[in-house]
């Protein structure tokens, strides 16, 4: 929850290869206060079977900027994991291409930071959402 001295962030995942949320997605969360300096790893979480993570940390007073970091590998191998099961034949299944998605956005205190990631095997969305 945002204060006036603090901003809030949370997200989602939406599969739109197969037009459901994304489940069991490692998240973690970073911030920084002001673009020279490091990064610091605040915590995470992992998507519930609504695809969204309702638990992230809060970032710290004077945070100015924060990174989103997916950890989407593991959740497209136990994807294509599951079709081999369902369709032996269909074993066109390879390196997953995106192995993660770090999306890193600027935040202003007071205010709420909600970042949807529309996700597919082959490319990403990401955009502010409400």
């Amino acid at each position: 929850m945002s204060t006036s001295t603090t901003a809030s962030v949370s997200t989602h995942i939406l599969d739109t290869s197969v037009g459901r949320p994304a489940e069991g997605v490692a998240v973690r969360l970073s911030a920084r206060a002001g673009r020279d300096a490091d990064w610091r790893e605040l915590g995470g979480s992992a998507t519930d079977a609504d695809g969204r993570c309702k638990d992230l940390p809060a970032p710290p007073e004077g945070t100015t900027h924060v990174r989103l970091d997916f950890a989407v590998e593991p959740y497209f191998e136990k994807k294509q994991a599951d079709a081999q099961q369902d369709a032996p034949a269909n074993r066109d299944s390879g390196p997953v291409f995106f192995p993660e998605v770090a999306i890193t956005f600027a935040v202003t205190p007071g205010e709420h930071y909600h970042v949807p990631l529309l996700l597919n095997p082959f490319g990403y969305s990401v955009y502010r959402g409400s």
